[in-house]
């Protein structure tokens, strides 16, 4: 009765079949507490970082590079040798032994430690992240099949935000009350919920899962290189196509990022108006993106299709960036990093998960890793020190937005390209495995 009941209620809202509803509960429980447990961690290493010193922070998105180059073959590992439900229980494991030592480390470092030890803890919460968040979107990736991923991706997406609203919360109403060091403790205890969630999802999808690209047993382990990650990533011009939409997504968002410090920096000389027109910024965005994956995400992959919902965010960026070069005012950037994250969250993240429907199972969790963690992280690096070099030969805020429009162009013509794609192989795994 409780469950026909929240199958019901559930499907007011989204687009879920009756068979659907336990793994949807499953996964959303998954994504939620693994957000949670990350937006718990996200103002403490924040705050660690700075406190290390602000013209440190270039040097440590450089380690955190290098240390996704090191990591991604040792998952790729874990990937070959372990059915799904074990790898990624035994990387969650992992991190929060690592969570653990760093408790211990915090709780009994000097003053002068401190400042080291929150330098790896930032470099550490940064690969954490993307990890973590990667392994998630595999896992449901291999759980749904496209067609599910259109209707209930952008339910999960709403998970994921109140997951960040809610750990955000918990650590802004009892860091003052129980300190940094017992926040790490709630996020390990959330990690366990999420491997919990795993298995659990593991066991209920089997009810309505398909087999995609011919894999017949999803339980087994995928087999394979460590590095088949990078290799398959260039040698198909699918998944080079995705790495290059992350390439342009992570580009133009750092962009974006010098861009806001430079407009907040000459409009607010007070250090609190700074925080609060950052944090203004926040809260817009999450609602806005909230009331969309609840409501309009599914609906809209629905009408438009993959291609053209893909092409929404490149053509945000573009008018937003045009808009910027023409008046590069504080109310016209807010209007824009509303948007294109809103747009991002809610309409370009879950649909380029569906992206990975259609590949092969090795591809969906090794390809996909190392596209999210490295290119992802690459892409940082590239933003960054292009816009400081642009910089140092003369351009201005203004002329930096204007060579971000043709970028953003040639981002579109891909994000079509890449839907198009997709499109077509779904149709043709449908004919080749046609329901029963």
């Amino acid at each position: 009765m409780l469950s026909d009941a929240a199958g019901r209620l559930a499907g007011r809202v989204i687009d879920v079949r009756p068979n659907e509803v336990r793994a949807l509960a499953w996964s959303w429980l998954y994504v939620f507490a693994l957000f949670l447990a990350y937006y718990v961690l996200r103002p403490i290493r924040d705050e660690l970082g700075v406190a290390g010193g602000v013209r440190n922070l270039p040097w440590l998105f450089t380690g955190t590079l290098v240390a996704m180059l090191a990591v991604n073959p040792l998952f790729a590992l874990a990937v070959r040798r372990w059915p799904r439900e074990r790898f990624i229980a035994v990387t969650y494991r992992f991190f929060m032994l690592n969570l653990l030592a760093f408790m211990l480390l915090l709780w009994t470092a000097t003053p002068e430690q401190h400042v080291w030890i929150g330098r790896a803890f930032f470099i550490w919460v940064s690969v954490f992240n993307l990890f973590v968040v990667s392994v998630f979107w595999s896992f449901v990736v291999d759980v749904f099949d496209a067609g599910q991923g259109k209707r209930l991706f952008g339910f999960l997406a709403a998970g994921a935000t109140l997951g960040g609203l809610a750990g955000s919360a918990l650590t802004s109403g009892f860091v003052e009350h129980v300190g940094q060091t017992w926040l790490l403790l709630a996020s390990i205890l959330l990690l366990e919920v999420a491997v919990f969630a795993t298995r659990r999802l593991s066991q209920v999808s089997d009810a309505f899962q398909r087999s995609v690209q011919g894999d017949d047993d999803p339980h087994r382990a995928v087999g394979g290189g460590i590095f088949a990650g990078l290799t398959h990533t260039f040698r198909s011009p699918y998944l080079l196509g995705i790495a290059f939409f992350i390439l342009f997504y992570s580009v133009t968002s750092t962009i974006l990022y010098f861009q806001q410090a430079q407009i907040a920096e000459a409009n607010f000389t007070d250090r609190a108006a700074r925080t609060a027109f950052f944090a203004n910024i926040d809260l817009w965005v999450n609602v806005f993106t909230l009331v969309i994956q609840l409501f309009l995400t599914g609906r809209v992959m629905g009408w438009l299709g993959v291609a053209l919902t893909l092409s929404i965010l490149p053509l945000v960026s573009i008018a937003g960036f045009a808009s910027l070069a023409a008046m590069p005012t504080v109310a016209v950037f807010v209007a824009v990093q509303v948007c294109r994250r809103v747009s991002n969250f809610a309409l370009a993240r879950p649909t380029r998960e569906v992206l990975f429907t259609v590949v092969p199972r090795e591809d969906r969790y090794k390809a996909k890793n190392f596209i999210d963690t490295v290119v992802y992280r690459g892409g940082d690096q590239v933003g960054s020190w292009a816009y400081a070099g642009l910089l140092a030969i003369g351009f201005t805020l203004t002329g930096i937005a204007w060579i971000a429009v043709p970028l953003s162009a040639l981002w579109l013509g891909l994000s079509f390209w890449l839907g198009r794609r997709q499109e077509r192989a779904e149709r043709r795994d449908a004919v080749a495995s046609p329901a029963e």
